[in-house]
């Protein structure tokens, strides 16, 4: 079953949600302590761990799939949320520094050509950062959580993906090691929880967090090519008469188009 974006939204209002977001998020910035000057994209649902970046980075983005739909993100200024089809991004070749995806790969209908996509538009040195449901974990047999839903993945399955796409994993831990509980007691305890988990590597977390490297190889005809294709870009985050204002424009060039 894929979720829509308003389904994710509102998942990370909830007190349960807001927990999740501040573990992964500590997660996240263990592995990129420093972004500044970059150009960075959120593939999936990204927008909640997104933010803490904004002030850093040149350029930012949220690609959001058209099976789950978009929202406006952020909530004020600029709009850089996009909707866009997954396999068909409208970024150019080889000019994204770092690439962080969530609550995507295991929504989607063809993991391996999303891959190669993201490949596409990842510079040489670029970095991308997975978070998955993980299979042996409470969180991917329970549809209380968007983790609940979709394809979970083992770490063997995960390798095998990334390599199958041209990444080499560099780096794989894992998170959510407390309950997917909505109760307050639990989630008093989480944060001691998670510690203690990450500490020990328990191997039965929520999720898996995989960071891999693009991996350069000799061009071969035929290949992955970026093309111009028509996107649903929101363009006012008010809703004048009570109705939603969006555009239908053809986005190419650089990045910060399709943020804008």
């Amino acid at each position: 079953m894929t979720l829509d974006a308003k389904h994710l939204r509102n998942f990370y209002r909830t007190p349960l949600g807001q927990v999740v977001r501040r573990q992964l998020s500590s997660h996240i910035r263990a592995r990129w302590k420093s972004v500044s000057g970059e150009t960075l994209v959120g593939a999936g649902f990204a927008a909640p761990y997104l933010g803490s970046f904004r002030s850093e980075v040149q350029r930012l983005c949220c690609l959001m799939p058209a099976r789950q739909g978009a929202v406006v993100w952020p909530a004020s200024g600029r709009c850089q949320s996009v909707l866009v089809e997954e396999r068909y991004w409208p970024i150019p070749d080889s000019t994204v520094d770092r690439l962080l995806a969530i609550h995507c790969l295991e929504q989607s209908e063809r993991p391996g050509s999303l891959l190669r996509e993201m490949w596409r538009v990842l510079k040489p040195d670029g970095k991308l950062l997975l978070v998955v449901p993980n299979r042996r974990g409470l969180w991917s047999r329970m549809d209380v959580t968007p983790f609940g839903h979709g394809l979970p993945y083992s770490r063997g399955q995960l390798q095998s993906e990334l390599t199958g796409a041209i990444f080499t994993p560099a780096d794989m831990g894992e998170a959510l090691y407390f309950p997917p509980i909505d109760k307050r007691v639990a989630l008093r305890v989480a944060p001691a929880l998670e510690r203690f988990g990450t500490k020990f590597s328990l191997g039965i977390a929520g999720v898996i967090i995989v960071e891999a490297r693009k991996e350069l190889m000799a061009p071969i005809a035929g290949g992955l090519k970026s093309r111009e294709v028509n996107v649903l870009n929101p363009v006012e985050s008010g809703v004048p008469n009570g109705r939603p204002r969006t555009g239908i424009v053809r986005v190419s060039g650089q990045i910060a188009e399709a943020a804008e």
